[in-house]
């Protein structure tokens, strides 16, 4: 029998709401400190905080469907620089922000950690490179 918890993350859909101050530049911070995912090499479980960080234009995130959606990768195997692209890109598609950062901070496992970013502005990244 499938729990209720279980039956909400399988449906989970992110929920998009109008942003009640579009005229405005204000910034959002979600912190999410129970992510879970699968490695895909070993199948071991990869534990992280994801912080997301935006701008809205027109669209804002619903909280709880959030959430459900990161909690729907707890069985998935897929490397953190997958699954931060990943949660970049929906969230990209889905609000079209001014502004969008999504950090995945991996606890360290074998004595390695992982810190994956992918921001809006990246284009500088390459001006860092020389």
């Amino acid at each position: 029998m499938m729990k209720y918890g279980e039956r909400a993350i399988r449906k989970a859909r992110l929920e998009i709401w109008p942003n009640p101050k579009p005229e405005r530049d204000y910034e959002i911070n979600i912190s999410f400190s129970e992510f879970t995912c699968l490695c895909p090499r070993s199948g071991y479980p990869d534990f992280a905080t994801f912080i997301i960080t935006y701008v809205p234009a027109d669209k804002i995130v619903e909280l709880k469907a959030l959430k459900l959606y990161l909690n729907a990768f707890r069985n998935e195997p897929v490397s953190h620089e997958d699954v931060t692209n990943r949660i970049f890109d929906e969230l990209a598609k889905r609000l079209k922000p001014r502004y969008l950062k999504v950090t995945g901070d991996f606890n360290p496992r074998g004595n390695v950690k992982t810190v994956i970013t992918v921001d809006s502005t990246c284009s500088g990244l390459s001006k860092r490179k020389k």
